[in-house]
């Protein structure tokens, strides 16, 4: 084993994004720790249904395909995260993280009946101006039925040169029957933090995922909006709807720029190198102007650490629905023969301690409306027990799309500049 590359994810196939830079190595003890005895029994059965596979299947099987079969299925028994990726799914992972890859654009994640839940279509690509909705669940790409041949390959059509076509048979919660999406791939350059004034004194920062470049941008964008805005900003409306996560490294530091000083995410494994916590720097880029942070169903993972922290610490108000629940870590860990294995290796805790794994965030103000049932992380099989997972129904998320409630968080923080000033002269 080589490097050693924490991230957190949404999703569990190479639609995902990952980074190179904020990716630095961590403890190398780890490639060196003590072997654990592997029972003799359990590797002679192992090895007995192997031969009875390729002495009496029905069609005869590769060596090397049927021991990567072995290898895909002792992954995808352990939770929805984890998952062995051959050399090009590896490498189709970094360049997603980068920013540049040539494909539709959607995050997605693999179910137990082969089929691709779909997460979120990412902001500006061909499945969002298509209709694709996080929810929606791929069934067959290019007419040919995913249960039948492995969702694995699927995943890697979905990948192509820009112009050409891919059609995706999927179904929507709610519809009678299954729909056909023809849609023309791209070159995809995610650009995850854009912003705008929405009036003088107020901001708008939209973060679409986090990649190697998010933090830098994020700190740049609020700079350029400080000052567009004479004497600075009144308050920002942090929009983190439908952004399905990414990397540790970028959340922490788009937390940073907004927290003056504190804790923003611990996690904690059962290695060293999966324990650590991650603290704000002294500065505020907007000097403690109100945030309302939007969130919905599918507000995931590194997403959920940034909104985790700013409401841990009072810094903002969380408005929307109820997040996606993803609170564990993967690792990447790159094998010799250019394959590699992204295994969970870690739960991550909010500033106060608490694990949302498999509960999400609650809104501190519940937004409805026009929202349609979102996927959460509760609902996928085989995935970690959380701690308030018995009460994670309550409240169950939405995805919450449109204008709307970006209107209802301006008025909330109109809102509360109006209480604060209320408070200072009752007090002067």
């Amino acid at each position: 084993m080589r490097l050693i590359f924490p991230l957190l994810f949404a999703l569990a196939l190479p639609a995902a994004a990952l980074a190179d830079d904020p990716l630095s190595p961590m403890n190398p003890d780890v490639a060196e720790a003590t072997p654990r005895t592997v029972p003799l029994a359990e590797i002679q059965r192992y090895v007995s249904v192997y031969r009875a596979i390729q002495d009496a299947y029905v069609e005869p099987l590769d060596d090397e395909a049927l021991m990567k079969a072995a290898l895909r299925g002792l992954l995808a028994d352990l939770d929805p995260h984890s998952a062995y990726l051959e050399k090009d799914e590896a490498q189709d992972l970094l360049e997603q993280a980068e920013g540049a890859y040539s494909g539709i654009g959607v995050e997605i994640e693999q179910r137990p009946d082969r089929s691709l839940m779909v997460i979120a279509a990412i902001d500006g690509t061909p499945a969002q101006r298509a209709g694709l909705r996080a929810g929606d669940t791929i069934i067959a790409v290019n007419g040919k039925v995913l249960a039948t041949r492995g969702a694995d390959a699927a995943s890697r059509e979905l990948r192509g040169k820009p112009g050409t076509q891919v059609t995706l048979t999927f179904v929507r919660p709610g519809d009678a029957a299954p729909r056909d999406l023809v849609i023309t791939r791209e070159t995809i350059r995610v650009t995850s933090v854009s912003s705008r004034l929405l009036e003088p004194g107020y901001g708008y920062l939209r973060i679409s995922t986090f990649q190697a470049d998010t933090g830098p941008q994020v700190k740049r964008q609020l700079s350029a909006l400080a000052e567009q805005s004479d004497g600075g900003l009144s308050g920002l409306v942090l929009d983190l709807r439908s952004n399905p996560g990414g990397l540790l490294n970028a959340a922490v530091e788009a937390a940073d720029a907004l927290l003056d000083q504190g804790l923003i995410v611990r996690t904690k494994g059962r290695l060293p190198y999966s324990n650590a916590s991650f603290h704000a720097k002294a500065g505020d880029a907007i000097d403690g102007a109100p945030v309302v942070v939007l969130v919905d169903a599918g507000t995931a993972s590194a997403a959920e650490v940034l909104a985790g922290a700013l409401r841990d610490h009072k810094r903002a108000v969380v408005m929307g629905s109820r997040t996606f629940g993803k609170g564990s870590v993967q690792t990447v860990v790159p094998l010799d023969n250019g394959d590699s294995v992204k295994l969970t290796t870690a739960r991550y805790y909010t500033p106060s301690g608490k694990s949302i794994q498999a509960s999400g965030i609650r809104p501190d103000i519940v937004l409805r409306g026009k929202a349609s049932r979102g996927p959460l992380e509760q609902d996928l099989p085989g995935h970690l027990s959380g701690d308030d997972e018995a009460a994670a129904g309550i409240g169950r998320g939405e995805v919450i799309e449109g204008d709307a409630a970006i209107v209802k968080a301006l008025a909330q923080l109109k809102s509360s500049r109006r209480t604060v000033a209320a408070k200072a002269t009752a007090g002067g």
